[in-house]
């Protein structure tokens, strides 16, 4: 294990969306060269496969399926509440801009085999999508949010462990898979709206200033498990904190990280080029110059490279929970009202999982929440809490668009971490204090939508290392 505390690297706060991406460090836009490019190599920690054999894997066979699932009905549409009271503060702003708004989707604009659910009602730990219950008409939901206070900032998570709760701890032989990491996204809401992905896509807003980095403040003092001393540079970080956590932690840190940085990624990529007049339209495309900015190590204060390598870690972890799940994919009915839609989809996604297999050691959570099982288990609630906390604060992002896709992919990740801490037994589908392990529709969605945003940020690094090669010449 001690090969981790070599590489893991200070996680930055979440990005909510690619609009809100910032990484602490002064910047220096002037300088563009290959740093971050020459430093990304080597083996990604705590895994079998180098970089080298991660860009392989996924470009050439996880990307290109991932993307044919994120066009096809499925997992184009997600139904989801918007507009909700931010929980930590009473100031919610509200951006202006035309880019931030979400189109929703009428009931009439919807595919047939959606329709009959846009206004139903989902019953509690029911999977309408498995292939018991591949015919009901019940739409199911997440579990509920808790309530939180309206206060000036966040407030700490309460960690303390009482008597009671240490002794429920010890009859605790399984994570609960029904506890999420994420707050109900509210799918079966009066006031939740169907939304075309595709057409709603995540890139450069405009969206910037106090909201956002009241944002990024608050998930970056209340939830990274950070020290108080002040951390500048990797050595600091590493030094400060590394040497000092327990692997959970880091593994926290930089899953979020990673997730940062892959949004990082798809701001520079879906960059505001041109901003249009009346007779041409905005244009998006890469910015090297914008991608230099956010990940060379000479304007990040030699972080940028580090950020990168947590962005292929994140995508390991995530493709490791799709693999783990795979007795789940074959059960499943991917229910879109087509059968040889459904069929297709779940073609696809079995190939995809056997594909990853060829790279075996992806993530290794079962080196996690070990020792004493009073202690792994209050620290794994911990954990799911923190992380939880992070999703209640898409609520606070003021951009409609950052907001979407700040849910969606917290959500995903948060799917993720659910998949790899229900049981470390997935021969079948895993049976968890009586309850037979169950995602929603919504989890689903949201879990491939992360994974192919994460997949496809790696297929631009590339593109952005063949435009800078083209660069020097």
């Amino acid at each position: 294990m001690q090969s981790l505390v070599r590489i893991w690297n200070l996680i930055s706060i979440i990005c909510i969306c690619s609009t809100l991406a910032y990484w602490p460090g002064k910047l220096d836009t002037e300088k563009s060269n290959d740093s971050c490019f020459c430093q990304l190599s080597g083996q990604v920690d705590d895994c079998c496969c180098t970089i080298n054999d991660v860009e392989k894997l996924n470009n050439l066979y996880i990307n290109p399926r991932l993307n044919n699932l994120a066009a096809r009905n499925y997992f184009r549409y997600i139904k989801l509440k918007l507009f909700r009271v931010c929980p930590f503060w009473n100031d919610h702003f509200q951006c202006a801009i035309k880019d931030c708004s979400v189109d929703k989707c009428s009931e009439d604009e919807l595919p047939a085999g959606l329709k009959q659910f846009s206004n139903g009602h989902q019953e509690k730990n029911e999977n309408k999508y498995s292939k018991e219950l591949n015919t009901d008409n019940d739409e199911e939901t997440d579990d509920g949010p808790c309530s939180v206070g309206h206060d000036d900032s966040l407030s700490d998570i309460d960690t303390t462990i009482s008597d009671r709760q240490k002794q429920s701890f010890k009859v605790w032989n399984d994570y609960d898979a029904d506890t999420s990491f994420c707050v109900d996204l509210e799918e079966d809401s009066e006031d939740a709206d169907w939304v075309d992905l595709l057409l709603n896509p995540e890139r450069f807003t405009g969206y910037e200033g106090k909201s956002a980095h009241l944002i990024w403040s608050s998930i970056y003092q209340e939830n990274c498990f950070l020290p108080t001393k002040k951390m500048t540079t990797y050595d600091d970080f590493k030094n400060s904190f590394l040497s000092s956590t327990c692997l959970e932690k880091r593994v926290f840190y930089r899953t979020v990280s990673g997730l940062h940085a892959s949004i990082n990624i798809h701001l520079s990529y879906h960059y505001l080029l041109s901003k249009g007049s009346f007779t041409n339209k905005k244009v998006w495309g890469p910015n090297l110059d914008e991608f230099h900015k956010r990940f060379d190590a000479e304007s990040t204060n030699e972080n940028g490279p580090h950020w990168l390598k947590n962005l292929y870690f994140t995508y390991l972890l995530t493709l490791r929970a799709v693999t783990k799940a795979y007795p789940y994919w074959k059960e499943v009915t991917f229910f879109t009202g087509e059968v040889k839609e459904d069929q297709e989809i779940k073609k696809v996604i079995l190939e995809l999982v056997q594909t990853s297999k060829t790279c075996p050691s992806t993530f290794d959570e079962s080196q996690m929440f070990t020792g004493d099982p009073v202690k792994a288990n209050a620290l794994k609630e911990e954990f799911r809490l923190h992380y939880m906390n992070i999703t209640r604060i898409m609520d606070c992002v003021g951009c409609e668009k950052c907001r979407l896709w700040g849910k969606l992919q917290t959500n995903g990740i948060g799917t993720a971490l659910k998949i790899l801490f229900a049981s470390d037994k997935w021969e079948e589908i895993p049976v968890i204090n009586g309850k037979k392990f169950l995602l929603s529709r919504t989890e689903i969605v949201s879990l491939f939508n992360a994974l192919n945003k994460l997949s496809n940020s790696i297929t631009y690094i590339k593109k952005f290392k063949i435009l800078n090669d083209k660069r020097r010449k």
